[in-house]
């Protein structure tokens, strides 16, 4: 029987951990061939030859720190030099900076918008016209349910971030459709990940209830899934698909209580 995802192949960043390991293991599985980058190779190493033997599919790495700006050119670069045109790209790479705006420094902040945002966009801009030339691609952007609720202090540029990346995925999807390429964000809520070992909160996290978490590899069908139905955004788990719904009924003022309450827990000062 032949696979939905052979003779393609998929891009994913920040693939050696969390929903990126997920998303590589369920495009494996579905034939893609896969390309994994992270900055981690023995991860990547291992992750490859897992899913090559897994899968028999074929497997490549480029080793890549969004965070440097040149990284998306180098990427671009590597797939170009090995003829790997890509098919699907995931933009997950990403973390999270704890603390007050002021309280970390601007170096920090503009490594945390490089990979954020403008690695999201750049890699998009470089792959992207392939895909319209071939009339089929897809784009899963993971961004969070952090993006559409009131922001809590600490984290600061985190649902900005998140914001930025469901208003261009909604802007890219339209733009692209009608060529034959889907653009979705995909917005998780809490997940089990390293995200929250990486901030060091992960002692703060013990205190959210256990229906909050949702599963990486849920995540990632979800989100593979809406981007195949044509779907622009994409929020995991239905505990907050209805959070998000009942937040229409709630006052404002309320919500944004709830948030700041919420943002004194998990934050860092």
């Amino acid at each position: 029987m032949t696979r939905e995802g052979e003779g393609k192949t998929a891009l994913v960043t920040g693939a050696s951990a969390g929903i990126g390991q997920a998303f590589a293991e369920l495009l494996a599985a579905k034939g893609y061939a896969v390309v994994l980058t992270a900055r981690r190779r023995d991860r990547l190493e291992q992750l490859a030859a897992a899913l090559s033997t897994r899968h028999g599919v074929a497997t490549h790495i480029i080793v890549a720190d969004l965070a440097e700006p040149g990284a998306s050119a180098e990427i671009a670069a590597a797939l170009q030099a090995q003829a790997l045109p890509i098919d699907v790209l995931v933009n997950n790479a990403g973390y999270g900076v704890p603390g007050s705006f002021v309280n970390v420094a601007w170096a920090d902040h503009l490594r945390f918008m490089q990979v954020m945002m403008i690695a999201v966009c750049d890699l998009t801009y470089r792959l992207l016209p392939p895909m319209q030339q071939r009339g089929w691609g897809r784009v899963i952007n993971i961004a969070s349910v952090a993006g559409m609720v009131p922001a809590p202090a600490g984290h600061t540029l985190y649902g900005a971030s998140k914001a930025f990346v469901i208003r261009f995925s909604e802007a890219l999807h339209a733009e692209n459709a009608a060529k034959g390429v889907h653009v979705a964000a995909v917005c998780p809520g809490f997940t089990f990940t390293e995200f929250h070992d990486v901030t060091g909160t992960r002692q703060q996290m013990k205190g959210v209830p256990a229906m909050l978490w949702l599963k990486a590899g849920d995540v990632a069908s979800e989100g593979y899934g809406a981007v195949m139905r044509g779907d622009a955004v994409v929020v995991n788990g239905r505990f907050y698909r209805l959070l998000l719904g009942l937040m229409g009924l709630v006052p404002a003022r309320l919500v944004k209580a709830i948030s700041r309450r919420a943002g004194r827990q998990y934050r860092k000062a």
